[in-house]
């Protein structure tokens, strides 16, 4: 989780929101992102996708089964959905998102019919530094 913690404060560095996520296979970092939307102009760069995409290419495979994916923040639907299709087996995260998550919040899409695979979740890692980071960052935003 620190990993994706650094990759947060990298991409808070950046001007992005501070999210990172960090892919781990048999105990080996594959991959490590933090948001990269303002960066790359891409709605779609959030690190989890970023993480799922590098991983799937230096692995040279389109599915991850078996990984761990660490996140600070409760995955969106896209994430969510992405982490489903790639079949990743355990899902680690930080703070909840009551706005726009979609794993214990919001859709909670993998309890719904449309997903085909659900890892195994474990929430509230590191839940207050997340959350705090985030909070700091929208107030000096506003």
């Amino acid at each position: 989780m620190q990993i994706a913690f650094e990759e947060a404060r990298k991409a808070d560095a950046r001007g992005e929101v501070p999210i990172g996520a960090c892919l781990i296979l048999n105990g080996t970092v594959i991959a490590a992102a933090g948001n990269e939307t303002r960066q790359t102009n891409d709605p779609t760069a959030h690190a989890e996708m970023l993480v799922i995409r590098r991983a799937c290419v230096i692995l040279n495979q389109e599915r991850l089964v078996g990984a761990d994916l660490y996140v600070t923040l409760e995955p969106c639907p896209m994430c969510a959905a992405a982490i489903s299709f790639a079949r990743i087996g355990r899902l680690y995260y930080g703070a909840q998102d009551a706005k726009g998550g979609a794993v214990e919040s919001g859709p909670n899409y993998f309890r719904s019919a449309i997903c085909h695979h659900a890892p195994e979740v474990y929430s509230g890692l590191s839940e207050s530094e997340s959350a705090d980071m985030l909070r700091r960052f929208f107030s000096e935003k506003r």
